[in-house]
């Protein structure tokens, strides 16, 4: 199979993320909808949690498996350092906006701006930094697919690879939606425009590890992708729980919780059963 071809394969895992994504659009959905969408979110986003984690200490199982001490070590360290950074660097970077915009100077209304519009920018702003820090731990998570995929075809296995795909991009098809469920349990109906971003961010690169992978088969760099993509999604499980808690809808969000668990693992249990 040529360059070309496996990188279409990595495009097409990548792309079905945009297919979640229109439900952000959805004009003013009632608060119980709106809590509805963030507690399957967080079921979806919990159930990628689980999967990531395990794909990553994999090597590291196999590796204390076959008493190779210093290569479990290794992958150990590095998911533990993916983690942190992904955890702890998002936590980081709230606090550092928070401090910048507290210093802002407030912004004056232009001519004819009604000022009554400036809280909902506030409260829109933190839906869109959630979806983005969503859209980027997914994106984190499916450059390590990509790396899989590209390996794969790189090692002359095809079947492999295409079964990759398939599963990716099921995979990739909830994961869309996981992504802007902040913004519909905000009530903020973004752009065309920028759910294509959200999308790229998510979805783009499952591509390009797919172009990466064909030529670099290190298995660490794939633990450390993946441990950065569990911090940042672990990051915004706990954002979306307090959301979910503000909501103040406890029996709703724990059927829904449970419903975007089953999701996931429904999804995983189809694949399994198919072969991918």
């Amino acid at each position: 199979m040529s360059g070309p071809q496996i990188a279409l394969l990595g495009a097409v895992a990548g792309v079905t993320v945009f297919l979640g994504l229109p439900v952000a659009r959805l004009r003013r959905p009632a608060p119980r909808l709106r809590a509805a969408l963030n507690a399957v979110a967080i079921g979806v986003l919990l159930f990628l949690l689980w999967d990531i984690l395990g794909a990553a200490w994999e090597p590291t199982d196999e590796a204390l498996s076959a008493h190779h001490w210093g290569t479990a070590a290794q992958n150990g360290l590095v998911l533990a350092a993916g983690l942190a950074v992904g955890l702890l660097g998002l936590v980081r970077y709230e606090r550092w906006a928070a401090r910048r915009n507290a210093a802002a100077p407030p912004r004056s209304p232009g001519p004819g701006a009604a000022a009554a519009t400036e809280p909902a920018v506030g409260a829109r702003s933190h839906a869109a930094g959630l979806a983005l820090m969503i859209a980027t731990g997914i994106g984190l998570h499916n450059f390590a697919e990509g790396l899989a995929i590209g390996n794969s075809a790189a090692q002359g296995d095809i079947s492999l690879a295409v079964l990759l795909v398939i599963g990716f991009g099921l995979h990739n098809a909830t994961e869309g939606f996981g992504i802007v469920a902040p913004l519909a349990a905000a009530g903020e109906r973004p752009s065309w425009g920028s759910l294509a971003v959200l999308g790229v961010i998510g979805g783009g690169p499952t591509f390009v590890g797919t172009l990466i992978g064909q030529r670099v088969v290190d298995e660490t760099v794939g633990v450390a992708f993946l441990g950065l993509a569990a911090g940042s999604i672990l990051y915004v499980v706990i954002e979306l729980l307090a959301v979910a808690r503000r909501a103040g809808t406890k029996e709703l969000t724990a059927w829904m919780i449970l419903l975007g668990l089953l999701l996931g693992f429904g999804t995983d249990a189809v694949l399994v059963a198919a072969g991918v």
